[in-house]
């Protein structure tokens, strides 16, 4: 695989959208994956998906060779994501101050709702506890297995700081984990009593 992604590689920097196109089949989950991690919305990993794969090969003549594509697409990913996480913080800002809004239907996506599995949503609300550039940095860690190095690489910051950013979001992780356990445990305390001794 090495050797003909480094030829489709080769042949996308010099404008072949079809070898371009072969990338995209090959990196297509992956970027997904990271955006729906990242956005927690299913819809807004796919436009996120697409946007990566569009800046990408706009930038194909800057990629660097000596770099991983797999760790240069996905730094593109994780840094459109963050934007649009920071975007959307503008928004709700904007929203909440805003005296003649609307609200929105509080019911959810019944689609959604029906692929969502319990232990998705868990760990969706986990990350969503972390900064934007803590939650990107523990994905390309536990789920694409970049090394330090990739990660400051893609997320531009040095390796101690990705090191302690790491340290700092697993903690938070445990910590916010605790206390939705206990949280737990105590709504069913209080639905079904005490029990009798």
């Amino acid at each position: 695989m090495q050797e003909v992604e480094t030829d489709w590689l080769n042949l996308a920097r010099r404008g072949d959208t079809d070898a371009f196109a072969k990338l995209v089949d090959a990196y297509q989950v992956a970027v997904y994956n990271l955006c729906y991690r990242m956005l927690g919305d299913h819809f807004e990993a796919e436009d996120a998906s697409q946007e990566t794969f569009m800046r990408a090969y706009k930038s194909m003549k800057t990629y660097d060779n000596k770099r991983p594509f797999s760790t240069w697409v996905l730094s593109i990913a994780a840094h459109y994501c963050i934007d649009q996480l920071r975007k959307k913080r503008l928004n709700i800002t904007y929203f909440e101050d805003n005296p003649y809004r609307e609200l929105p239907d509080p019911g959810p996506n019944p689609e959604v709702s029906l692929t969502d599995s319990e232990q998705q949503k868990r760990i969706r609300t986990l990350l969503n506890v972390l900064s934007d550039t803590d939650r990107a940095a523990v994905i390309m860690f536990y789920w694409y297995e970049f090394s330090y190095g990739e990660i400051a690489t893609a997320l531009n910051l040095s390796i101690s700081a990705v090191k302690s950013r790491l340290h700092r979001a697993r903690t938070k992780l445990a910590q916010t984990w605790m206390e939705q356990k206990h949280s737990v445990s105590g709504k069913e305390r209080q639905t079904y009593g005490s029990p009798a001794f």
